[in-house]
């Protein structure tokens, strides 16, 4: 389940599509993108599509910041999802909020996903911040950044990673 809102009003285009009507979608074909099998090429090429050409992808999940742009966030992503090594690979969006000001957008989110590879069957989520600006072909990403809660939970209390 997907709750989206907004904390400012927003517009519609020429042919009635609200602004958080366009940005679900973008989200959506994000988040689409990531489906293991013979069509994962298809499916992480829309990517070019919704991503501006020097948008940013940041990997919060490990003990530093992996920075990527969006051909070395891409092809690593086309490899795994179509040769095997994930099986039944997809990602969905469980929340979101959207804040919107003018041309400039962000998308809070959560999400999970589900995958089989060797050892068996896996289970994650994690957060996603989504940052999206308005251009003449409509809403696209300029950033995205994400962070995985840890496999294991952990036995004591943890505040931010250091």
């Amino acid at each position: 389940m997907c709750v989206m809102t907004s904390t400012v009003p927003s517009t519609t285009d020429n042919f009635g599509v609200t602004d958080e009507t366009a940005i679900t979608s973008v989200v959506g074909q994000f988040f689409s993108a990531f489906v293991s099998g013979a069509d994962a090429a298809r499916h992480v090429s829309v990517l070019r599509t919704i991503l501006l050409p020097d948008a940013i992808v940041v990997n919060a999940a490990g003990s530093e910041p992996v920075v990527l742009t969006v051909d070395s966030f891409i092809e690593p992503r086309i490899e795994l999802l179509s040769h095997g090594g994930l099986v039944d690979f997809r990602e969905w969006m469980t929340s979101a909020r959207i804040e919107l000001f003018g041309d400039i957008a962000q998308v809070w989110c959560t999400y999970e996903k589900s995958w089989s590879a060797d050892d068996g069957a896996h289970h994650g989520r994690g957060s996603k911040a989504i940052h999206l600006v308005r251009t003449a072909a409509g809403w696209r990403i300029s950033s995205v950044a994400w962070d995985d809660e840890p496999a294991e939970p952990p036995t004591e209390s943890v505040g931010p990673r250091s």
